[in-house]
């Protein structure tokens, strides 16, 4: 039971959107201005870069206080990966916004880091390692998203760990492909 209200409070948690109240400290809608994303990138391409950090420690906390909470109740790490999983879905697809969140990768980034700092560095690494070569921050991050359940496999983990982190990935890049495919479809409509 106990494991149950951890998923819905995570949940709950996750779609409490920090850039939308973020936007209203500075008077904004930060859901209809710049990519309509409610996430750092956009608040700090609209708002700036004080708008970022505020937002990108918000939507990390998210992810990091559902993990923290299930390692204080002593839970285990299938757990602590469920309840993260659980809170980027309230932030990817939020009830009290219609299903219409931001894509996940803060609250990913503050949950995985206090899951397992090494494994983090191995996800920013892999990030670094491709960002060069490929100059996209996104595709540098699909990268590093897909190598980590791999890299999991290299830690002593319960087996489950590298699934979750594999279902955690699907997630990532299904919120990203959607928008991706959203800005696809526009240009081409207007390229008509």
């Amino acid at each position: 039971m106990t494991v149950l209200f951890l998923i819905i409070g995570a949940y709950l948690l996750g779609t409490i959107l920090t850039a939308a109240w973020v936007g209203k400290l500075f008077g904004r809608n930060i859901r209809i201005e710049g990519s309509g994303n409610p996430g750092a990138r956009n608040a700090g391409r609209v708002l700036g870069k004080g708008a970022f950090v505020l937002v990108f420690l918000g939507d990390a906390l998210k992810g990091a206080i559902p993990v923290a909470i299930a390692r204080w109740l002593e839970m285990g790490t299938t757990v602590e990966l469920v309840v993260l999983l659980s809170a980027m879905i309230g932030h990817i697809l939020p009830v009290s916004y219609r299903f219409r969140g931001g894509q996940g990768i803060s609250t990913y980034i503050g949950g995985l880091l206090l899951f397992h700092p090494l494994l983090f560095a191995g996800f920013a690494a892999v990030f670094l390692l491709l960002y060069p070569f490929i100059r996209s921050f996104t595709l540098a991050g699909f990268g590093a998203i897909i190598a980590t359940p791999f890299l999991a496999c290299l830690f002593p983990f319960d087996h489950l760990v590298p699934l979750l982190l594999s279902a955690i990935s699907v997630l990532l890049i299904f919120a990203h492909l959607k928008d991706l495919m959203f800005r696809f479809a526009g240009r081409t409509g207007k390229n008509k």
